[in-house]
């Protein structure tokens, strides 16, 4: 039996009812601040991954799906969304227009080859949103109150974000050369990934998580005590900002992230319970990668969160959300000879905006009304028989069992209007 790759995982349409849910509420937060979708392609250019990502980190050393196209060019499946929203937005030009420019991307496949585990898998997708050409901490904490708000809406309302600075090209090399002599007593016992970040990016040997580096970097230098004036200010406001929007948060001083391009705030949505520690998501600033990949000097800041990880928590704490009725009436046919008029009807019900369905396998009419029975829906309405031959349907309220006959001519509206006051006076066609 052919079966799905290892580390991927199907959406069954019986279960995708659930991602939809969280979606919307993404895309309603999305534009309550002005963020409108980007979509890029899932495989771009190695080399985007390799200077904007960075050739120390993980993903590019260990994670990434690179291989070679028939043209010879080294492809890569991309394995976070930054990058490809900086591109799309170097060519095509948004730095040209009105600043700054807010963008967020959905569902958005994200590829990284790693040992699958529980809430991690090799294919996971992804919501992000990017901020390009605001410089001041309100972007920052825009993105932070905002991502807080719609995980509070879907009802994980028990996080807490941890925020740090990790500087900039300004401030970061003092600090760097810093944390080199300290990490230097100790080189011979670091793991090997760390004695090669030694030298070209001592930052990512904060991040790692070997035990004996963990053990080692414990007493490190902190980078909050070495930022310049405006990397400390812009940091000092971004608490201001936060303690304004009443968002719980605990400056961290060893969150660095795992990609290169962060500079200045960098931050973690941190779980609590019987997770407590673990990050749902993460982001930060980046005013260098703009500008590394090719366009203007602009700043910019965002965060991406894992779909996947999400719906997993909300397992986790046995949170259920609302699944929509598949349909609200079926049309049965009396005797085969009937199937077209019960098939034109239920294209003029769905015509007025209801969920409807009729029979497809050349059922009975008693096998029929079991299987309206198994969708659970409101009405049946049976079309043939000596009803029709009266220019009449026969309607039975699936709830309450009451049958009643009303002219064909004039069906839709009249059924429309009986589920709208089943409803209350809505239609909720989901």
């Amino acid at each position: 039996m052919i079966q799905a790759p290892k580390g991927t995982k199907d959406v069954l349409p019986q279960d995708s009812y659930r991602a939809q849910h969280v979606e919307a509420a993404m895309r309603q937060a999305a534009a309550l601040a002005g963020y409108r979708e980007v979509r890029t392609p899932v495989f771009e250019h190695t080399e985007l991954f390799l200077r904007g990502v960075g050739d120390t980190t993980d993903i590019v050393q260990k994670e990434m799906y690179t291989f070679e196209d028939k043209g010879g060019r080294s492809i890569t499946l991309k394995p976070e969304g930054t990058a490809g929203a900086v591109r799309a937005l170097i060519e095509g030009k948004l730095f040209a227009q009105a600043q700054p420019q807010k963008m967020y991307y959905l569902n958005n496949p994200i590829f990284r080859y790693e040992n699958p585990q529980h809430g991690r898998l090799r294919e996971h997708h992804q919501f992000g949103m990017e901020c390009f050409g605001a410089k001041e901490p309100t972007a920052d904490a825009e993105l932070i109150s905002l991502l807080l708000n719609m995980l509070a809406g879907l009802g994980l309302d028990d996080l807490t974000v941890h925020v740090n600075s990790i500087g900039c090209p300004v401030c970061r090399p003092g600090y760097h050369q810093r944390l080199r002599e300290y990490l230097g007593d100790n080189l011979g016992n670091l793991c090997e990934n760390c004695r090669q970040r030694f030298d070209r990016n001592p930052l990512r040997v904060l991040d790692c998580k070997e035990t004996a580096c963990k053990r080692i970097v414990a007493d490190a230098p902190v980078v909050l005590d070495m930022l310049c004036d405006e990397c400390d200010d812009h940091f000092a406001r971004l608490q201001q900002l936060l303690d304004a929007a009443g968002v719980r948060y605990q400056v961290d001083p060893r969150i660095v992230r795992g990609l290169d391009y962060y500079t200045k705030t960098v931050f973690e949505i941190i779980m609590h319970g019987v997770r407590e520690g673990l990050a749902l998501c993460g982001g930060g600033r980046y005013d260098g990668l703009v500008e590394m990949l090719g366009g203007p000097d602009l700043p910019a800041v965002g965060f991406g969160i894992g779909m996947e990880r999400i719906l997993m928590e909300l397992d986790n704490r046995g949170i259920a959300l609302p699944e929509p009725e598949q349909y609200q009436i079926y049309v049965a046919n009396i005797e085969p000879e009937s199937l077209t008029a019960a098939f034109q009807l239920t294209l003029a019900l769905r015509a007025a905006g209801l969920r409807v369905d009729c029979d497809h396998s050349s059922r009975s009419l008693r096998a029929q009304f079991k299987y309206a029975n198994k969708l659970n829906v409101h009405m049946l309405v049976m079309v043939g028989g000596e009803e029709m031959q009266r220019g009449n349907v026969r309607l039975r309220d699936m709830r309450s069992g009451e049958e009643k006959e009303i002219p064909l001519q004039g069906a839709v509206e009249q059924i429309a209007g009986m589920l709208m006051r089943k409803n209350g006076g809505v239609e909720q066609n989901g």
